[in-house]
């Protein structure tokens, strides 16, 4: 079964990385949000991917979910001492990265040639790909104004209440080479349980993307459990949207283009409901502890992305 997963942040990564387990690995494609890419102290940082990345290659930091494990901060404190921003934290084995892709973007290499370099180079086998090679920014409309995401969500602590996201650049963007392709051939598509509005949005938001999911068997599943996100804001971000903090609002988001859904076991109240939208759910433990867990809930995705298919099959 050729699967496509979109994914971005910490539950994007570990959701990969259970597919990683579940499949073999060139029936597996993985799309990476880039709307969160940003320049820093000269250096092109590509945070999603990274998660990704690290998480795929096994040397994440297992209590962060971000970020290299092992990490050091020689860099960082030298940096705070000459009196150097420091309120996006570099790590010493993590600048490798930021710098080996500045150099090569700066060499003319597109960003999904790079992002290729660096998943074979740390034993990645499956497709990995950004969203496209073209910059898209994430913009937060909030009470402060409208601030690039990562001033948002790192500089100010996810703090301004959040009122509406734009992404800037997303309408001259192309999905980048794979990408169509990918989609073209996938028999299931599934959505990682990542943020709705700053993860999943902006790779629905390259043109042609959101089209290619409306024809095929699509799974999403909640990162809201039972009443909270286990990481990241989204369910402060719903909560000041005027939105319920329940699964029902990520299902409603999605509606257009899911006709599956995952929701865990503290939610079983609410997969009625969402089934009586029109979308076949599934209810399970969709929380990712370690590396069975994550394979676990791949799995279960997976049947139920297998039953869609077989259902839309039958005269």
């Amino acid at each position: 079964m050729k699967v496509v997963a979109l994914a971005g942040g910490v539950g994007g990564a570990r959701l990969a990385d259970g597919l990683r387990r579940t499949l073999p690995a060139e029936d597996l494609t993985l799309i990476v949000n880039t709307a969160d890419d940003f320049e820093h102290l000269g250096l092109k940082i590509s945070p999603d991917l990274d998660t990704v990345t690290y998480t795929l290659a096994g040397i994440e930091n297992p209590e962060t979910g971000w970020g290299r494990a092992d990490e050091t901060w020689g860099f960082l404190d030298s940096l705070a001492r000459l009196g150097g921003p420091t309120w996006f934290r570099l790590g010493d084995r993590d600048l490798a990265i930021h710098i080996l892709r500045t150099s090569r973007l700066d060499s003319g290499l597109s960003l999904s040639e790079v992002t290729q370099h660096i998943a074979a180079s740390l034993g990645i086998r499956v497709a990995l790909l950004p969203m496209s090679d073209d910059p898209v920014r994430t913009i937060v409309g909030s009470d402060d104004g409208e601030l690039p995401f990562q001033e948002y969500f790192v500089a100010r602590g996810c703090q301004p209440v959040v009122r509406s996201f734009r992404f800037e650049g997303a309408e001259a963007a192309r999905p980048a080479p794979g990408v169509v392709e990918a989609l073209t051939r996938a028999e299931a598509i599934l959505l990682a349980p990542s943020n709705p509005w700053v993860s999943l949005d902006p790779i629905l938001a390259v043109p042609g993307i959101r089209d290619l999911l409306r024809s095929k068997p699509a799974v999403g599943v909640s990162p809201i459990i039972g009443g909270r996100a286990l990481k990241g804001p989204v369910a402060k971000m719903a909560a000041e949207l005027g939105l319920p903090v329940s699964p029902k609002t990520i299902a409603a988001h999605f509606r257009s283009v899911l006709s599956g859904f995952v929701l865990d076991s503290a939610d079983a109240e609410e997969a009625d409901p969402i089934a009586q939208t029109g979308l076949r759910t599934l209810v399970t433990n969709t929380i990712m502890r370690d590396g069975a867990s994550r394979a676990a809930l791949a799995a279960e995705m997976l049947g139920l992305a297998r039953a869609l298919a077989d259902g839309a099959r039958e005269p």
